[in-house]
């Protein structure tokens, strides 16, 4: 695909996102489909005077070679890896899978022997170097949206070259009042559950991390989570499509969770001793996205949503929850998805969809797309 927006997109990654500098070495990683965005940053970042480095991954053959994988051979190779990714300043990852199962079949004891031995260096690219995740518009990803490609070329590319930088402008706010909270309290259909949030930090996601983009994140305080939550979109996960989940939670931890597929839903809880704790509390609003599509790079931005993720912390926004899993289930509080409300601390800070918080206003869709 060639088309001219696609250079739009290449400079705001480069300026916006990254905002690269000379000599720095930037690693792009392309899966599956996504040449034609790579072909244009690596063109800009030579002119930036960085230096970009190109790696294509293949899942079909990275299945194969999961089948065969070994504790020896894994150890060895991320000894090489270790050393490639210290060595970048900054990671452009270019997502155009073509088919999302395609790891499928491939069994639980291999993925958790690469994900055990590969989440050291994930963790040091989440959270020590510049980087950023992108989906390319491809004839699959337009299928799991339910539209033609040409639309969904059309929906990528608004949404994609969205003005991040006003964005970043109108979710202050929130960034400040979710900063200075101690209890958020989630009510909506299936849903009643509290927890603090206190002394955990605030980050803005607004383009520099993922694109598209557009949330405020924290972390619950590890032990407080207490209640039941149910999450209305689907969400795909290793290889299989989980819809209802639902979780009952007892002093921070999962101790009952149900889904149309409850037995692997719970064998993913059971990774290790942080999946059934979570790691993540956003809240969504991104006003050119707004209903699921099966991709979690989409759908955790959807106008009026919230996901509290099981799985691992991040740096900027640590509670002190570890596992080699972060799973963003989410959730639509809009009327059309049951409606909902968040309440910071005793005051409605959103109900059905809509801030109602008068500091918090201008991040409705109406105001951001103004």
């Amino acid at each position: 695909m060639r088309d001219e927006r696609i250079g739009k997109i290449a400079d705001n990654l480069i300026s916006y996102s990254l905002d690269v500098q000379a000599g720095e070495h930037i690693m792009i990683r392309v899966v599956d489909e996504g040449e034609p965005l790579a072909a244009e940053l690596v063109k800009r970042l030579y002119a930036k005077g960085a230096y970009p480095h190109l790696r294509f991954v293949r899942p079909k053959l990275e299945r194969e070679w999961l089948l065969g994988l070994t504790k020896e051979h894994v150890a060895q190779v991320m000894a090489w890896e270790n050393d490639l990714w210290k060595g970048m300043h900054g990671y452009i990852g270019i997502h155009g899978e073509t088919n999302d199962s395609e790891l499928k079949g491939v069994p639980e004891e291999k993925q958790r022997l690469f994900a055990e031995a590969f989440q050291d260096i994930a963790h040091y690219i989440d959270n020590q170097t510049k980087g950023i995740r992108i989906n390319f518009p491809t004839a699959a990803l337009a299928q799991k949206a339910n539209m033609s490609t040409d639309a969904f070329e059309d929906f990528y590319f608004d949404v994609c070259s969205f003005d991040y930088r006003k964005m970043a402008q109108a979710s202050q706010p929130l960034y400040e009042l979710m900063d200075k909270t101690d209890r958020v309290r989630i009510l909506g259909p299936g849903t009643d559950i509290s927890f603090s949030i206190k002394g955990i930090g605030t980050q803005l996601a607004v383009g520099k991390r993922n694109m598209p983009d557009g949330e405020v994140y924290t972390s619950p305080v590890r032990s407080s989570a207490h209640g039941t939550i149910s999450y209305n979109t689907p969400s795909h996960y290793k290889g299989t499509t989980f819809d209802n989940v639902t979780f009952t939670v007892r002093e921070g931890k999962i101790v009952e969770a149900t889904a149309n597929h409850a037995q692997k839903l719970n064998e993913i809880l059971d990774t290790d001793a942080g999946a059934r704790y979570f790691g993540e509390f956003a809240i969504a609003f991104h006003p050119h996205i707004l209903h699921p599509m099966g991709d979690t790079l989409f759908d955790e931005k959807i106008a009026g949503s919230f996901h509290l993720t099981p799985g691992r912390a991040y740096d900027s926004a640590d509670n002190g929850n570890r596992s080699t899993i972060h799973w963003d289930l989410i959730s639509i509080q809009r009327p059309d998805y049951g409606g909902g409300e968040i309440w910071f601390d005793d005051a409605l800070i959103r109900k059905d969809g809509k801030f109602v918080h008068e500091a918090l206003l201008g991040l409705n869709p109406e105001q951001l797309m103004r």
